[in-house]
């Protein structure tokens, strides 16, 4: 998918670039979310099935309340599309406003499609801003916030730090997703990046341990890494991201609930 994505930027027209950015977008939020936006912005009322059907594509614990969390979900991916495009496009130069828009989108949306393949250079991805950590952090948060999920989203938003008063959901998804940045990134450090040096080491290593989970970006050769770092990237594209989030995937809570239960038995316990 990588490589297809790439090729974007020297083949489709600004026509083109919009319908695939809108496609994601949509993707993104899932089918349910852009329809329910569609019935909120006309004014039409939800059924109780509609809103059962809504609660399933977030992964939400209730129906109640359904609609005004899809209301904060389309207003929140908005905001966060919009900051993430405000940061990268002095980054980009002149063509800066399209190409901070539309990468801030399919960041977000964990798509992995960019515009900065060339006719020469077709598959780049971000290569070319491996040291830019301007371009490295707004990325790699799109990511990780697209991915954690809509209703983990609504924890953090009422409960700001207060990590006691979050539901289980997003508890195991918080922890489970610190665990797959942090360990991956270490192993990369070590590994894989021994030839770098100071914050390129840095930035490539979390950068690598972020994007394998169902974005797709690169700003390494992938070719490159030894057989152990392609597998444990093979690993992070099967887990994915959350329940209800923009990410595809196993999901974070299939592999809490796996890891939770081998280590169960393995302590003879029943619970």
């Amino acid at each position: 998918m990588c490589d297809r994505a790439c090729s974007r930027g020297c083949y489709w027209s600004a026509f083109g670039q919009t319908v695939i950015m809108f496609l994601i977008q949509i993707g993104g939020l899932g089918v349910i979310t852009t329809a329910t936006a569609v019935f909120i912005l006309s004014g039409r009322k939800i059924s109780i099935m509609q809103r059962s059907t809504m609660q399933n594509a977030i992964s939400a614990p209730k129906v109640g309340g359904i609609v005004r969390l899809m209301s904060f979900i389309l207003k929140g991916t908005l905001l966060i599309e919009l900051i993430g495009a405000l940061f990268m496009m002095p980054v980009f130069g002149l063509r800066g406003i399209w190409m901070s828009i539309f990468h801030s989108v399919s960041a977000f949306c964990n798509a992995g499609f960019d515009l900065l393949g060339t006719k020469w250079h077709p598959f780049v991805s971000l290569t070319s801003y491996a040291v830019n950590p301007v371009i490295n952090i707004v990325i790699m948060l799109l990511i990780i916030i697209g991915g954690i999920g809509f209703f983990t989203w609504e924890d953090i938003y009422l409960h700001k730090f207060h990590f006691k008063h979050y539901h289980m959901q997003s508890k195991v998804i918080l922890t489970t997703t610190l665990c797959l940045i942090l360990l991956p990134a270490v192993f990369f450090f070590f590994q894989d990046y021994g030839n770098l040096s100071g914050i390129h080491r840095l930035l490539a290593s979390l950068f690598q341990a972020v994007t394998p989970r169902t974005a797709g970006f690169n700003t390494a050769d992938l070719t490159l890494f030894s057989e152990v770092g392609q597998m444990l990237i093979i690993i992070l594209m099967l887990i994915g991201g959350s329940p209800g989030s923009t990410a595809g995937g196993m999901k974070t809570t299939t592999l809490a609930v796996l890891v939770s239960s081998a280590l169960s038995v393995f302590r003879k316990k029943e619970h």
